[in-house]
């Protein structure tokens, strides 16, 4: 995982269930916005973040990373969010600015249950 961007491996050990891992790559005063359909969240710090991360609802979820970029200090992601392994929720889209240490000190995501810029490369996408 070492040649992964922190953006791939900050999902990947989130989605593998090692939440206080995943937060262990933020900076202690990370500031963060999580845009969700009708709710926005921000925290300034990273037991903000864990305190989000562990009010989720409990589902199987993961993040499938269509598209991941980085220039210079800033990575980012496109993907959609897959529940169960079989039900496509939604789309995301990620940034991510690292401090000279290499964690992470803001992060933006937006998620939406029905856009796709990707929509006609996701055609053969099953959605409920």
């Amino acid at each position: 995982m070492t040649d992964a961007l922190v953006i791939e491996q900050y999902y990947a050990i989130l989605d593998s269930g090692r939440i206080e891992d995943a937060v262990a790559l933020l900076d202690e005063s990370i500031q963060f916005a999580i845009v969700l359909p009708g709710t926005v969240r921000r925290g300034h710090s990273r037991a903000d973040m864990l305190d989000y991360l562990r009010g989720r609802p409990p589902v199987d979820r993961r993040h499938v990373l269509l598209r991941t970029s980085s220039d210079g200090d800033v990575q980012f992601a496109y993907g959609s969010v897959l529940e169960n392994e079989t039900k496509t929720t939604g789309y995301f889209l990620a940034a991510m600015h690292l401090d000279a240490d290499g964690a992470i000190d803001a992060y933006e995501v937006s998620f939406d249950t029905e856009f796709s810029i990707l929509r006609r490369e996701l055609a053969h996408d099953k959605r409920d």
